[in-house]
């Protein structure tokens, strides 16, 4: 493992799932993150992961008590938003009409259409941008799981077409964030992930 992956990672420990799924997807490319919501741990971490799977309203509730929701937005190195992790950096969601970090301007909506919701399993990416995506080829597959979708914006680093094209990725500034489970995404997913650590 080249020295650049062995830097310090935080992944956030709250109230959402697919915290411990991270963290051993990690833990095979041979990198041991520390899972934590000690906030001076979170500041100095070289990397932060923000992952997870659940519901938007009592999350942020969870954030706001925990300080969290103030502590994320002040953080100056590379973060990853993960899944309900992207949704939750954006302004708002329709899941419980909340109000999230607003990081990003996108708003989160449900998705409505014919097809069913959730939105389970592999699909493909395209209009890839950036460095998160080096070396993923156009139209990879990655895996996702989710009822809710961020609008595309001018941050829209990758889209996915269910129902019509949304984010698959944003970022703006030192955040980043993945509508898809990379740790679920096989070799792509681990590409992904090291190029974010990388970063």
């Amino acid at each position: 493992m080249s020295n650049s992956l062995m830097s310090n990672i935080a992944i956030i420990d709250y109230n959402a799932g697919n915290v411990q799924s991270v963290y051993y997807a990690l833990k095979r490319m041979g990198i041991e993150a520390n899972i934590t919501a000690d906030h001076q741990e979170i500041k100095n971490a070289d990397k932060v992961i923000f992952p997870g799977v659940g519901e938007a309203a009592s999350t942020m509730k969870y954030l706001k008590k925990s300080g969290l929701d103030l502590l994320i937005p002040s953080l100056e190195q590379s973060v990853l938003g993960i899944c309900l992790g992207m949704q939750l950096l954006c302004s708002n969601t329709e899941e419980g009409q909340t109000n999230c970090l607003s990081i990003f301007p996108n708003k989160v909506k449900l998705f409505k259409g014919k097809e069913k919701v959730p939105h389970i399993g592999w699909n493909s990416i395209s209009n890839l941008k950036g460095e998160l995506f080096k070396g993923i080829k156009k139209d990879a597959y990655v895996y996702f799981v989710h009822s809710f979708y961020v609008e595309t914006q001018s941050d829209t680093i990758a889209t996915c077409n269910y129902m019509g094209d949304f984010s698959a990725a944003i970022q703006k500034n030192n955040f980043y964030a993945v509508q898809f489970h990379p740790e679920k995404s096989g070799d792509t997913g681990q590409q992904i992930l090291k190029n974010f650590i990388e970063l």
